[in-house]
């Protein structure tokens, strides 16, 4: 009988400790180190047939030998995914998927798994066999490339993929996931770091991709330790309000393509729509001209979005003024309202100044500082802007009106929603000529206030 061996992790970061400790002297966090059972057998635990009893040594390569040509990825036939990814799925990658409850991760994959035209094996930890055949009606009830297994232990999981050897893998989820080698239960730090480099090894040696569901913690980080997302290729989160049907996905991490990509779904019924045209979504559909509203053309990655920017600015009841920005950051609300006051000559200092960001969505982009600046603006003079004007410009500290990045993208964008005009920083270089839109030019928050009111 194998003597039991503990260890003290971190629950935070995951570090591993030979004894018990107040303070976790990596991530600074007091009363987190916890004891658990690491008994590990001396076993592979996913071996294919063809390394069995033979030892590869890799060798190394002049960076000149080493081949470069772009491998094929899978078309996951979800062009909002295939977005995300950067093209599709890359044979052998371990993708982990975070997001709140019931916002749609198992519904999301379920519907892939059920698209993909490969042979997919789908394992839950968390439903049934019935549950699952339950939604896959109301999503796509004819497919006959998907198997479903409902395990938690990974040594039973293994046996069941060479059997069935599927050109995907998904998991639901990594937290439900135990292995035999670790005394631990499920869910825990040691569990979580055995499973996944199970999974990985598994990944690597077969280039079968991995997709992982990944419980998130109160804070909105995935539960685990923090190395469980150093070790996969990519990482992606699951947003959006349960009240509201549209879902968004980011990419946190992506080993094979860029993180600035964005993805809409729309959830439904029969399941999540993909939304093509997300600046559809993201306008108010108005029949009258408001004060405090106006149209801001940005960028996520690759793709243009038009927004709406509503403020609303008021006398302030109480002594100090508030300051609330939805989807905005407040800080560089601050700013602005620093600047209108400063280099302007407008008086806010005690008036409230409330921002929202429709569409529930969250932009960093300093190109919308234009619209934030044109709606507060709107809503102190109570003076409305007509809705076919758009806007595209960062504000500096000194009031001007900064050039942004891809403008021409912006306003091809602006043009094919039906705008009839849009201001823009004197000094951006436009490549883009058209008839149809009215292309403003504006050095100064002074130009913009003599052309709007």
């Amino acid at each position: 009988m194998a003597k039991v061996k503990t260890a003290f992790f971190c629950s935070s970061c995951g570090t591993q400790y030979a004894k018990w400790m107040g303070q976790c002297g990596a991530c600074k966090q007091w009363n987190t180190i916890v004891e658990e059972l690491i008994q590990k057998e001396e076993k592979v635990a996913w071996q294919t047939k063809s390394s069995a009893g033979i030892k590869r040594t890799a060798k190394p390569l002049l960076i000149n030998e080493i081949d470069s040509t772009q491998e094929v990825r899978l078309n996951t036939l979800d062009q909002e995914l295939n977005r995300v990814l950067g093209g599709g799925i890359v044979p052998g990658s371990m993708i982990l998927l975070g997001g709140e409850p019931g916002i749609g991760k198992s519904t999301l994959l379920l519907q892939l798994s059920l698209k993909l035209p490969y042979k997919v094996l789908y394992v839950s930890g968390e439903e049934s066999q019935k549950q699952i055949k339950m939604r896959a009606e109301r999503i796509n009830p004819n497919n006959n490339s998907c198997y479903i297994l409902t395990e938690t232990n990974t040594q039973n999981i293994f046996k069941q993929v060479e059997e069935i050897e599927p050109d995907v893998l998904i998991i639901d989820s990594i937290q439900t996931l135990h292995t035999d080698y670790i005394e631990a239960s499920a869910g825990s730090i040691s569990q979580i770091k055995e499973t996944t480099a199970e999974l990985i090894k598994f990944a690597k040696e077969t280039s079968t991709p991995v997709i992982l569901i990944g419980h998130i913690t109160k804070d909105g980080n995935i539960a685990g330790p923090k190395i469980l997302e150093h070790m996969v290729d990519t990482v992606l989160q699951f947003e959006g309000d349960r009240n509201h049907v549209y879902r968004i996905l980011r990419a946190l991490k992506n080993r094979f393509g860029s993180t600035a990509e964005l993805g809409i779904y729309e959830m439904l019924g029969s399941g999540l729509r993909e939304v093509s045209n997300p600046s559809e979504i993201l306008l108010s559909n108005r029949e009258e001209e408001l004060s405090g509203t106006a149209i801001a053309s940005t960028l996520e990655g690759m793709r243009p979005l038009v927004l709406e920017i509503q403020a609303l600015v008021s006398t302030a009841v109480y002594g100090t003024p508030q300051r609330s920005a939805t989807g905005y950051n407040l800080k560089r609300l601050n700013m602005i309202l620093a600047v209108l006051e400063k280099r302007a000559g407008f008086r806010l200092g005690m008036k409230d100044v409330f921002l929202n960001i429709t569409g529930g969505i969250s932009v960093d982009d300093p190109a919308i500082d234009l619209a934030v600046v044109a709606s507060i603006l709107s809503s102190n003079e109570d003076d409305a802007i007509s809705k076919d004007i758009c806007f595209a410009g960062e504000v500096g500290l000194s009031g001007e009106i900064r050039p942004v990045n891809r403008v021409d993208q912006r306003i091809q964008e602006a043009e094919k929603l039906g705008f009839s005009k849009i201001f823009v920083s004197k000094y951006n270089k436009i490549t883009y000529s058209s008839k149809q839109i009215q292309v403003v030019m504006v050095s100064k928050i002074e130009d913009l206030v003599s052309a709007l009111f």
